[in-house]
């Protein structure tokens, strides 16, 4: 056989019995390059669902954000109660923390003034700043075992978001959360309707609308 041929076929043998070198598929960035964008993680990721309340949502179309709250130093002192509800009245509250602060503020007292609406959000902002006394947040202190009637079990009941009830109830959240408003009831923890008589031995401080606040 002529040196070439024998070349020839020699090498063919050898290239059939090397298997091509694999090569694992490069890694898809986190952050798509040139991009500010970072990547989306599933919430549940995030929080941990097992022991978190469930919040109902709002349809998608209702998700647009709300217009930011002024700085606390542009806000006219004077401003009454009832234009500071108009101005940040909306369906969305924007956090969870919010949902939940105006969730109890919807179902404890929507059929209130908003002076006493306005009484029973600070309450849920006492107990979340009583420094360990009650949970640390919103979502907590109105998820603590047995506190708000409204609750069934980890989460809210279903909420009428396009009602002006629901709205107004956002808006005095956003007061409570941003402290625009000052406490009508000062240092109060403690609330229940007035046609109630539980008989606690705490200090009574205020009767607003339907409540009677106590610390």
């Amino acid at each position: 056989m002529p040196l070439r041929s024998a070349l020839m076929v020699f090498a063919a043998l050898t290239a059939s019995s090397v298997a091509p070198a694999k090569v694992a598929p490069a890694p898809e960035p986190l952050i798509e390059d040139g991009s500010t964008k970072l990547a989306a993680v599933a919430a549940s990721a995030l929080l941990g669902t097992e022991n978190s309340p469930t919040l109902l949502t709002a349809p998608a179309d209702e998700l647009a954000p709300l217009p930011a709250i002024e700085s606390l130093q542009s806000i006219d002192p004077s401003a009454s109660l009832a234009d500071l509800v108009t101005k940040y009245r909306g369906s969305v509250p924007g956090s969870r923390e919010l949902e939940c602060l105006a969730g109890a503020i919807f179902f404890e007292s929507k059929s209130e003034s908003l002076q006493g609406q306005l009484a029973v959000g600070h309450v849920i902002a006492n107990r979340a700043n009583s420094g360990g006394r009650f949970p640390s947040s919103y979502c907590g202190v109105v998820f603590q075992h047995s506190q708000f009637s409204f609750v069934r079990g980890r989460s809210l009941p279903s909420i009428p978001r396009a009602g002006q009830q629901w709205k107004n109830a956002v808006a005095i959240a956003r007061i409570v959360d941003e402290k625009i408003k000052p406490t009508p009831v000062g240092k109060a923890l403690f609330f229940h309707a007035r046609r109630v008589s539980p008989g606690w031995r705490l200090t009574r401080i205020a009767t607003l609308g339907n409540h009677v606040f106590y610390r």
